[in-house]
């Protein structure tokens, strides 16, 4: 069985092992890690997570820039078939990957953010995220237009009846309330035709990654617990989510 790792050097001296796993972890899923000092190796259950661990070389964790590489260039390999309702984190679109990153407070630079745009564009974007999203959408669109109908369609077609639609169609279904994952509180949101193009189309700026951490966050911090005895510290303002180191 072939061995996807990378390896990080110039950690932080108080980066531990947990760390590690925290920040690997939106690569996709993590075998092991060896960590002693200020390097260590992260052995990957799949090629596509090297490949998005290795972009972001150069990435911010706990006060220092690590330098992420890989012994082999993997095969980018992971547009097999889909059933459409479930997601693996090594499958979905490097800007996606980016943007949760940014929403959890780490710091990327804009470099990266753009590494992460050309990958996509390079590579295209999953064929099993494709068809996971595509799901939601038309799952999300039956229950709330009528059969055969897309939250991202004809049904809303133009932008300003999208919005007060796609509003009007939320707060009359409680979408956002009952849904299991952000990509569909996302799709049933005003929001919602921005957020399926961004996840959908390969073309796309560094300011549209920053937006889209910026409504992760938002929507992590609405829907966190309300904290006991005050105000819990947010590991990111909402105005600029990668401007804190998350607290680990």
């Amino acid at each position: 069985m072939s061995d996807y790792t990378v390896h990080v050097s110039n950690l932080s001296a108080t980066t531990t092992e947990e760390t590690l796993k925290n920040f690997f972890s939106f690569c996709g899923s993590i075998k092991s890690v060896d960590h002693s000092g200020t390097t260590a190796t992260i052995h990957f259950e799949k090629p596509s997570s090297v490949k998005t661990a290795v972009m972001l070389n150069g990435g911010t964790l706990d006060g220092s820039a690590i330098a992420v590489t890989a012994d082999a260039d993997h095969p980018d390999a992971h547009d097999g078939p889909a059933d459409g309702t479930t997601i693996d984190q090594a499958d979905k679109p490097r800007a996606a990957v980016v943007a949760e990153i940014l929403a959890k407070g780490y710091k990327l630079t804009d470099d990266i953010l753009q590494r992460a745009i050309e990958v996509d564009k390079e590579r295209g974007i999953s064929q099993k995220f494709l068809a996971y999203l595509q799901n939601l959408d038309k799952t999300l669109g039956a229950k709330a237009v009528g059969p055969e109908q897309t939250l991202s369609g004809k049904a809303l077609e133009a932008a300003h009846a999208a919005t007060q639609q796609a509003k009007a169609i939320d707060e009359q279904k409680g979408i956002s309330k009952t849904a299991g994952s952000y990509y569909e509180r996302a799709l049933a949101s005003p929001l919602g035709q921005k957020v399926f193009a961004f996840y959908t189309q390969a073309s796309k700026q560094v300011l549209d990654i920053h937006e889209e951490a910026k409504r992760i966050h938002l929507e992590h911090k609405a829907a966190a617990p309300a904290p006991v005895g005050g105000e819990a510290a947010s590991a990111a303002t909402p105005a600029a989510p990668a401007a804190a180191e998350p607290k680990v």
